[in-house]
């Protein structure tokens, strides 16, 4: 009897971890990590707590010597006037992954799994997801996007199984140029 009873918990419990961890988030086919390299305005996002408030949210990737993903992420907490804060994480791109997955490395020695889950052809809109479902950036190479292209990514977002009632439109306002306003 009680070999019986261990056996169904244990079933139980290997079922409900099953159950409970959501299946991998399909990257895309291929990335070209020199095309995708560049600055990225955070249109809308499900934001990870240090992002919560963000405006003027932009991320920027530099490919090193290395191979790894030098990324600054610069945003102003709370309001456009506010003091502009930047996280520095490295990215390396799990191999396999034809580019598309990254390993994000904020603190040491902790990594956080970054999928590249929809491009544009022409390296213009993107969609960063994780497996978990948990965070989720739409990014442009523009502070904004056409309507039409943003309900296209949220749409996208929904197909894998996120609850975009958690998208927070990420408030950008900028002069001609991005680089006037980081000074």
């Amino acid at each position: 009897m009680t070999r019986t009873l261990l056996a169904a918990l244990g079933l139980g419990l290997a079922l409900s971890a099953c159950a409970s961890t959501p299946p991998t988030i399909p990257p895309v086919a291929n990335v070209d990590l020199q095309r995708f390299m560049g600055d990225w305005y955070v249109i809308a996002h499900i934001p990870s707590m240090p992002e919560r408030e963000a405006f003027n949210a932009i991320e920027s990737y530099q490919l090193d010597d290395e191979g790894r993903i030098r990324t600054t992420f610069q945003f102003r907490k709370g309001s456009f006037d506010a003091k502009l804060k930047t996280m520095e994480p490295v990215g390396r791109v799990v191999p396999g992954t034809n580019n598309a997955v990254w390993d994000m490395q904020f603190v040491w020695p902790i990594q956080a799994e970054y999928v590249i889950v929809d491009v544009s052809d022409d390296y213009s809109q993107t969609v960063i997801g994780r497996s978990k479902r948990d965070y989720l950036w739409i990014m442009a190479r523009t502070p904004s996007i056409a309507d039409a292209d943003y309900a296209a990514l949220v749409a996208k977002a929904k197909a894998l199984g996120y609850d975009t009632t958690q998208l927070r439109k990420v408030p950008q306002q900028w002069p001609e140029t991005a680089a006037d306003a980081r000074r």
